[in-house]
This record gives C-alpha cells, structure tokens and sequence, in this order.
C-alpha cells in the first residue's frame, strides 16, 4: 500500500465541495455516470480499430448497484479501466492548469461558485459532497493486476494492489448522512432518467426489491434481487429534432459538456447526400474558462457510425469556434482513422467547411430573431469571433456580420449593417477607433470634430482589434476607416482649412525642425475641435498602441515608425504660438504638443525629466 498526499490544488478543491460548492448535490451520479460513458467509448473504439483487443469479448453497460442497509452505492462500467499511474495522474492530481484559475474566480457565494465547477473538468470530486469514504476498484484492459484507490476526501490517498474479474472500473461511495437518500431505487432511477438518459451505452440498476405476500395480519414481505434497464441507451444526436425535446437537448449538453448551467442555444444538423453526417453544436451560456488559454480543452467529439473516435482533436473545428460543444457522427470516415489521417482527409475537411457555415447561419438567424440572447452571446464571445477574421477570410463578410461594436451614437452594442444604416448622405466611410481601454478611447481628441459633426465612430477596445482590423479595408461597398490613420483627417477637410494650413506653415516648418526625427511630420489637423493636438500614424504604419503590442510580445528590434503630430489651428495656444517671438516658447509648447500627445494616447514619454523641466518653465512665464 502507499499514501499520497492531494495535489495542493485539489486538496483546496475537496475542502469547497465537501462544503457544499454545489449547489445541487444530485450532481455527482451525471458525473461518474458520464466517466464510465467515456471510458466504455474509449474501449469500444480499440476493440474495432487495434488488433490487440479486437478479440475482446466486450459488451457494453453501466451498472449501478444499492447496498441500501449498508449505505454504499456503486458505479461500475467494463471499459478500458486504469493502472496504478492512471490512478494518480487522474484521481490525486487535476493535470489542467485552469484549476488555479477556477479557484481564483471563487466568489464565496456558494451558488454562484456552483455554476464554475462543471466548466473545469473536476466532477469525480462531487462524489466526496455524499460520501464519507470513495473506494475506485479498476482493471486496466489487457493488464493483469488490479488496483485499488481510496480516500476521505481531506488530504490524502491510497493506491494498493486490488482485485477485480474483469477490466473496467468500480467507483464505490461510502455515504455520509447527506447521500443516504441516493441508496434508494426510486431516486437513483429518477436522476438517471433526468440526467444520463441519453448516454449511448445501457445503464442496468440492482437492488433489492420488496415484494409483499399474504393478506392482512399474514402479510409478509421478502427482498428480490432485482436488475432493471433504467435509461434509453441511444444516440440522442441520431434522433429526428422532432421526437426530441428541449428538455433532452439541455440534459444531453450536460453530460457531454460538464456544465452545471443550460446551454445557450443549439444546432442540430443531419446532411445526407454525397457525405452523409450529423452534428449537434451547442454554445455554453458562460465562456468556458480556458477560452484565451493555449492549451484549452476541444469541446466537440466526433463518432463514426456511433463510435467513439476522439474528444481531444482541435482540428475537427476552427480555434475561432473552440466555445463550441457537441458531436460530429460521420458515415463515411473509417474507423481507425488516426489523428494523422484527421488532419488530411477530405470527408472530414468538408464536415468542417459545413459545419462552420451552418453555425454561422444559425448565428445571424439568432441575432435576427432574438437580440436579446444574440447579445447575450457577443457579450461572452465576441473576442474570439474576432479571431476568425484574419483566421478564416472565406468567410470573413459573415463574421464581421455577427461581431458587435460599442459606438459614441449609441448605447450597448451595435452592428457594422446598423452603423451602415445610420451613416449621414455627406459620410465618405465607417469610422473605427482602436487604441485602448473603452474610457480613454471616448475621451479620445481624436473624436472631437467627428462629435461635433454628429457622425459616428465605432469604438474598438480589444486589444486583438489592433490587429485584425489593420487588414479590413471594407464592409461590403463601404470604407471601413480608422481615425487613427492620418489620411483619414482629409474627409474632413473643407476649403476654409486650406487657407488655415497656408497661414500655419512658417509655424510648421519650425515645429517639424524643433522635433527632428521624433516625428514623422508635423501637419494642421482637420479633425481636432477642442484639443490643441494630436498623434496619427502614417496609413501604412502600426498604431502607438500596435508598437507597444509588438514590444511587449519581444519584437524590439523593430524600427519603431514616427507619430505624426497635428495641430489645431483654431486653438487658442496655437494660435499664440504663431505669433510667439521668445524661440525658447516655441521651443518647449513644441516638445510639450508632442508629449501630451503621446500621453493621452498611452504612450510612455522617452524623457519624463525633461518634459518635467518643460511644464515648469512654461508654468513658470504663465504664472
């Protein structure tokens, strides 16, 4: 025998969920119901597909057994069953790293915290919310030994050799006073029904039935052994939409997906043709919690012809689509095909090209239908759809149909069709402004004559905006223009500023001759209404706030491309600048336009100190 202590994390874990994290605790029979599902797939698979197990004799089935006078239930499945490292590496620690970040995001509200624990993958751990003591018997198939895992949950874990007939696995829980009531066949078969219904293997319950005898003071009762089939055991996604209701949807997505909450929505697809398959997508309600992680988890499964093949094949969709759960069954991909073969094969390639599209229309038919859940949707997945313009250009006008804007016109979100509609006769282009958090975007200078003007300018504050919009040049027929581009100023021009720009000239030269080679030009801005200046790149160069991106990410050998500063010729300071006589003046009000440029943009001045000197000495003349 030998003791192992619980990765730190998981000891963390078992302290939550033995103090009730769920909020339901029911729970925890979907979740050892769904392991034995996955391990029954996975043995299924080997037996059709390796020579080595193809001679197996291999029937398929969950039992569930109630020890009533003794408070035990016991989960037990023929799959492919574990060794002793299996043991460890499943049950002692949780390999994931978004465990740090799910025990980061507790709350201390015992409901709220409920909903995240199904997002992370953990559900064997629920066993311990009505147990007392957790005994795993397994068998790994094709192995001789046996072994045995037990725990109470609290800080440590037994692995010892155990004994077993055949392979698979038995999870067999102790109950606590709370996991009383699960020993009764009633509420067994009621969670089934309600929870695992759907799982595609059949799902057997033994217990003791009482039969009566005799009538009145001679009655008497004994105790049958009774086994009974308790769920459908079909392939809920081969059903027709029609004999299925929403209820059987929502219950299948929780054993498939390990949430505690009801999906969003779903699509469920039958093609039948060249390429015969079926898919059922669904979209959680909340962003699964590895969603911006490298090494999230694939939420679609695929099957051939109702065989398990794989649950952890990125490429069956899009990253850009990784939110999305479910099943891909395929008639026509052969069953040992590998993940190689995955990668290459036509069949598949097409199921994929379908299937995006097909999402991509149930999408935009939501967002017709139903606003409020299509907000709903961008509110948690808008980021990563931004992903899939510069992912997936065969479909990039669909995309940028679906993802949504904050806007200085309106409130909440809106559409680039929307602003299209609202766009003024006089409007040359669609606005967009990139560069920072929402706050400083709307207090931008840059959006002052566009205010004033009463035309409006969509507000992008990803930081994945930066780079997914510099290769957007149009929105159907329409321009699709960052005001942080200096060329975008000319739309706004009117014959009244050629005149500013001639009158302004001898203070340009000047000011571009004081800079040197910190700008890249010094111009009169048409865009400015109440701010004395302003940085703009140049249409082929990165943003400020691009640059920083580039540096931070370790690309700083980069040539770094000059701003190009504008001035307002209506400003009161520039126009006193013009006139100024003292060299010194003009010298400093040049440098401290640059700089306060810089700064409202997010930009970290070269030279605090001197700019420091700078405001001083001209605080100093103006005092």
């Amino acid at each position: 025998m030998s003791q192992h202590e619980f990765q730190t994390e998981v000891g963390q874990l078992l302290k939550l969920i033995i103090h009730s994290l769920y909020s339901n605790q029911e729970i925890f029979l979907r979740e050892l119901v769904s392991n034995a599902s996955d391990a029954l797939d996975k043995l299924k698979y080997l037996t059709l597909t390796d020579d080595a197990y193809k001679g197996m004799a291999f029937d398929p089935r969950v039992d569930i057994e109630i020890d009533e006078a003794n408070s035990v239930l016991m989960i037990r499945d023929n799959g492919i069953g574990m060794n002793a490292e299996d043991l460890a590496a499943n049950l002692g620690t949780i390999a994931r790293s978004g465990t740090k970040n799910f025990l980061a995001q507790l709350s201390g509200d015992a409901k709220r915290d409920s909903n995240l624990i199904g997002q992370f993958g953990v559900g064997f751990y629920s066993a311990f919310m009505v147990a007392d003591r957790v005994e795993v018997i397994t068998k790994k198939a094709g192995d001789e030994k046996a072994w045995r895992w037990t725990s109470d949950g609290q800080t440590s874990y037994e692995i010892d050799v155990g004994e077993r007939d055949g392979h698979g696995t038995t999870v067999k829980l102790f109950m606590n006073d709370d996991g009383k009531e699960y020993t009764s066949s009633w509420r067994v078969r009621e969670l089934v029904k309600k929870y695992s219904n759907h799982i595609a293997f059949p799902i057997y319950l033994s217990y003791e039935k009482t039969e009566w005898e005799g009538e009145g003071d001679k009655r008497t009762s004994k105790k049958i052994p009774t086994t009974e089939k308790v769920n459908d055991a079909g392939a809920l996604w081969k059903r027709s939409k029609s004999e299925l209701k929403d209820e059987d949807y929502k219950e299948f997505y929780k054993t498939v997906s390990h949430d505690y909450d009801d999906p969003l929505v779903w699509f469920h697809t039958k093609a039948e043709g060249t390429i015969e398959y079926t898919t059922l997508f669904y979209i959680p309600a909340k962003a699964p919690y590895d969603l911006f992680q490298a090494d999230y988890r694939p939420g679609v499964k695929l099957y051939v012809k109702r065989v398990f093949i794989t649950d952890d094949e990125k490429e069956l969709m899009p990253t850009w689509l990784r939110f999305l759960r479910g099943v891909i069954d395929s008639e026509d991909l052969p069953l040992n095909v590998s993940r190689e073969i995955l990668q290459q094969n036509k069949v598949l390639s097409q199921i994929r090209t379908a299937s995006v599209k097909k999402v991509l229309s149930e999408l935009q038919s939501l967002a017709n239908t139903d606003k409020d859940k299509y907000l709903q949707f961008a509110s948690e997945y808008n980021r990563v759809l931004k992903e899939g313009l510069y992912q997936d250009y065969a479909n990039r006008e669909a995309i940028l149909d679906l993802i949504r804007f904050k806007s200085t016109k309106v409130e909440g979100w809106t559409s680039l069709a929307e602003a299209k509609d609202r766009m003024k006769s006089e409007q040359k282009a669609l606005y967009i402004l990139t560069g920072g958090n929402e706050a400083s975007l709307r207090a931008s200078p840059l959006l002052e004559v566009y205010k004033k003007k009463d035309i409006e300018v969509l507000i992008l504050d990803d930081d994945i905006d930066e780079i997914v919009f510099q290769s957007i040049e149009k929105y159907k027929d329409i321009d699709l223009k960052s005001i942080n581009k200096a060329e975008v100023g000319e739309d706004l021009k009117d014959k009244a500023d050629e005149g500013k720009e001639k009158d302004l000239k001898p203070l340009l030269e000047k000011m571009k001759k004081i800079l040197g080679d910190h700008v890249k030009d010094v111009r009169v801005s048409f865009r400015l209404a109440e701010s004395p200046s302003c940085i703009v790149s140049g249409d082929d160069d990165p943003s400020a706030k691009l640059q920083q991106m580039m540096k931070a990410m370790g690309q700083k050998d980069l040539p770094a491309p000059k701003p190009i500063l504008e001035i307002n010729p209506d400003h009161a300071l520039v126009t006193k600048l013009r006139e100024a006589k003292d060299n010194m003046v003009v010298e400093d009000a040049s440098w401290l336009l640059l700089e306060q440029a810089l700064l409202v943009e997010g930009v970290p001045l070269e030279n605090p100190n001197a700019f420091v000197a700078r405001l001083n000495r001209m605080m100093d003349k103006a005092v």
